[in-house]
Order: structure tokens, then C-alpha cells, then sequence
């Protein structure tokens, strides 16, 4: 009895201060219902499953006092609308990546990958632990939006090819999907890059629009089928050593909630961010083995003149955004600061124990 009528009194203290058109009025025995759109295809492997987990999170933790219904790409926006479509209130909530917003607010990029980047748990060390959240809800209040992680690929491949890459010559003038700073990065060594959805990649490189295709890892990538039209994977993962996937809210429907529903979404978000990197971790292993071992997919490494031309484009990329937009500037200085401080334990710890297993366990 004291829990329902403290969640009444939150619910109704909430009501009061919010702005239209998302006043929330709901009781303890009312529902909240928002949609959530996304740039993934509906239920796809990890990314479209991990929106449809986040919701469900959300209607567990509330109680059933919010429920979420989610939208593939397509249904109800365009996988690249979900920014303005929630930035309007068009939907109250997306899932999706934010350097796919690069060309509306540049510093957003830096909230998915970094080319050469942090790792995984660097990442979110620097968004729960630093300052990465805080800049985050800075840069995206500008657009009505209360962005959080809830999801991480993990490290992502370096791509699909129709040709092997023997050196940087065989990289010039290849046709690539490739977003982000790292695509930028590409563009420098003499890549013509695009960025479109993942549902078209297939399509592309079978009809010849794309040479080859970055996207995110085995698991989807077989998903995708992309063994079927590309011969070669590349393993030099140093596009996107870490990938977050966004969640966000509209502001104005989240400054509607009472306190304690903006916690079960925080909540929420934080336990299918930590989810989607669990599943990741098995689910790439057994695909790897798959496309192998069952597909006959040729793994390689790039070159070692292709990725130094890569690391010295990816500075010169990162230089230039920092140089031409002050939210960059600031976002940027962060993150690399949190870099330098946690590296050198990175190095000590997991990527010295990687080393020596490497070179002694052979099981």
C-alpha cells in the first residue's frame, strides 16, 4: 500500500511541470504508452532484438506502467529519420547510431566510435564513470533529446571486399559503406565512401554500387548474408573498436515523466547495454566459426601500408572536426583525455594477459 501511494503522488507531483504536449496525468493505474522508431530492420539479430529488449525492460521495471512499441526501419520512419523523428515528437523514443546524425550535429559521432579509439569497456568506463554522459546530454538537449547507451557491438570488423587488398594501391577508388569519422578517415586514403542502411548493403554490393561494405560484425553480417556477394573479411578492426548504439528520449516527453519512470528507462537502458555486449561476445564467436568453417569466407588482414595510411587519415579527420566545431572540441578533449588515464591499465592488464595467452594456450 505505501508503494502504490508513493508512485501515485510521484506520478501526480510530475503532471504539474510538464510542458504540452507531453503532460503525463498518469496515476499509478494508468499506462504510459510511447512508440519507439529505430534504423534497424524489425527483429533483426542483436540491434532490432536489443530495441525490442529495451522495451520490454522498460514495461517490467515500470510495472506495466509504461509499454513501448517498437517500429523497424521503414515502418513507421525511415531508418535515417529516427533523430528528427524523435527530436519532433513524432516518436517519443529511437534507437539507432549517432554518427548517422554527422551531417545535423557533428560532435554526435563521437558517441559511437572513434577511429582508434577506446575499446569497449573504455567506453563506457568514460560515459558511466566520466564525462561522456554529461557532454552527451549537453550536445543533444540542443535538439530536444535525451540521448542514453543501450547497446555496444563490441569491436567491430573492418569489412567486406570483393577483391583481396594486397596494399594501398588495390584501396583507390573502391566504392565503400563506411559511416562516421572512420569513413571520413577512408575518404582520406582515396575511398569513395557512403553511408546507407544495412538493409541495402546486400543489394549494393551485388548490383555493384558498393565494392565492399562495412557493417558490423559476424553475427549480423551472416545475418545479412553478406558471405554470398563479398569473398573477403577483414579482421583490422580499427573503424569502430567500440560501437554504442543509442537510445533516445524527446526531451519534452521525458521531462513529463515522474522521477521514478525516468529511472526504470536509465535503468533499463544501462542493463541492455551490458546485454547487447554479452550476446554479441558468444553469438560472433559462433558465426566467425560458421562463416569459415561452413561458408568458406576468406579472413585477412589489412596491410601494414594500409592501416598506417588509415591511423595518419584518422588524425587529420579528427584534427579538422575538432578544429571546425567547438562541440567537438570539447567532447573530443574529454574522451582523449579519459583515454590516456585508462590505457596504460588497459595495456598492463587485459591487453598484456591477451598477448600471453595468445602465445601459450593453443586450445
Amino acid at each position: 500500500m505505501e508503494r502504490r501511494s508513493f508512485l501515485k503522488t510521484a506520478g501526480v507531483g510530475a503532471a504539474g511541470v510538464a510542458a504540452a504536449p507531453f503532460v503525463n496525468t498518469a496515476s499509478a493505474q494508468e499506462t504510459i504508452t510511447w512508440n519507439m522508431v529505430t534504423s534497424w530492420p524489425k527483429n533483426f539479430p542483436a540491434l532490432g532484438t536489443g530495441a525490442n529488449e529495451f522495451a520490454e525492460r522498460i514495461e517490467r521495471m515500470s510495472g506495466g506502467r509504461m509499454r513501448i512499441r517498437v517500429h523497424g526501419a521503414g515502418e513507421m520512419v525511415p531508418a535515417m529519420e529516427v533523430f528528427d523523428a524523435v527530436s519532433a515528437g513524432t516518436a517519443e523514443m529511437g534507437h539507432s547510431a549517432s554518427y548517422y546524425w554527422r551531417g545535423k550535429v557533428a560532435a554526435s559521432q563521437f558517441f559511437t566510435a572513434v577511429p582508434f579509439g577506446m575499446t569497449t569497456t573504455e567506453t563506457n568506463a568514460w560515459l558511466y564513470n566520466g564525462d561522456g554522459q554529461t557532454l552527451w546530454d549537453e550536445l543533444y538537449a540542443k535538439q530536444n533529446l535525451k540521448p542514453f547507451p543501450v547497446g555496444n557491438t563490441g569491436t567491430q570488423m573492418g569489412g567486406w571486399f570483393k577483391k583481396e587488398v594486397t596494399s594501398l594501391d588495390d584501396m583507390q577508388g573502391l566504392k565503400l559503406r563506411l559511416p562516421g569519422l572512420a569513413g571520413e578517415a577512408m575518404s582520406g586514403i582515396g575511398v569513395t565512401t557512403l553511408t546507407i542502411p544495412g538493409s541495402e548493403i546486400f543489394t549494393s554490393l551485388q548490383t555493384g554500387v558498393l565494392d565492399a561494405a562495412d557493417w558490423v560484425g559476424p553475427y549480423n553480417d551472416l545475418a545479412f548474408g553478406l558471405h554470398q556477394v563479398a569473398d573477403y573479411y577483414y579482421t583490422s578492426a580499427w573503424n569502430e573498436p567500440s560501437a554504442v548504439l543509442e537510445g533516445t528520449v524527446n526531451l519534452d516527453a521525458w521531462n513529463a515523466l515522474p522521477d521514478d519512470l525516468k529511472a526504470v528507462v536509465t535503468e533499463a537502458a544501462r542493463a541492455s547495454n551490458l546485454a547487447m555486449i554479452s550476446e554479441f561476445a558468444l553469438r560472433n564467436a559462433e558465426a566467425l566459426d560458421a562463416l569459415i568453417n561452413e561458408h568458406g569466407v576468406q579472413l585477412r588482414t589489412f596491410p601494414d601500408d594500409v592501416m598506417a595510411a588509415l591511423h595518419e587519415s584518422s588524425l587529420k579527420v579528427l584534427q579538422n572536426q575538432v578544429d571546425s566545431d567547438p562541440d567537438s572540441a570539447k567532447i573530443y578533449a574529454s574522451y582523449r583525455d579519459f583515454q590516456r588515464k585508462v590505457r596504460p591499465f588497459t595495456d598492463v592488464g587485459e591487453f598484456a594477459y591477451l598477448k600471453a595467452r595468445d602465445r601459450l594456450v593453443n586450445d
